[in-house]
C-alpha cells in the first residue's frame, strides 16, 4: 500500500492506493466502512475537499489545510488500512 500527501498550491491531499499491495491482500470491509465515515466527517467539517475519494480501493483526501495536518492524517490513514483504527478516531474531530 502506498499512502502520500502532495502538495497542491496552498493546500494538501492525503492519498492512498491498496492496489499496489498486491492481489493477496485486501482490506476488510470493516475498516472501508470505518474510514469512509471519518473522510465524510473531514468533508462536514470542512476540513477536506467535497471531492474526496471515499474507497474502497483508493482514498484522497484533498483541500488540506497545511502539511502538519496532512502529515498527521495520512499516518492515521496509513494505520487503519492495517486495522489500526485509533489514530484515525483521534484525527478526525466527533460529529457536532
Amino acid at each position: 500500500m502506498i499512502v502520500a500527501i502532495e502538495a497542491e498550491g496552498q493546500h494538501w491531499t492525503v492519498k492512498a492506493d491498496t492496489f499496489t499491495a498486491g492481489s493477496g491482500r485486501r482490506v476488510a470491509d470493516t475498516v472501508n466502512d470505518a474510514i469512509r465515515t471519518e473522510i465524510i466527517r473531514l468533508i462536514d467539517a470542512r476540513e477536506v475537499d467535497f471531492g474526496a475519494y471515499t474507497g474502497p480501493d483508493y482514498f484522497m483526501m484533498p483541500g488540506v489545510r497545511d502539511e502538519e495536518r496532512a502529515r498527521e492524517l495520512a499516518a492515521a490513514l496509513h494505520a487503519a488500512l492495517y486495522e489500526d483504527l485509533e489514530p484515525l478516531s483521534r484525527a478526525v474531530p466527533p460529529a457536532s
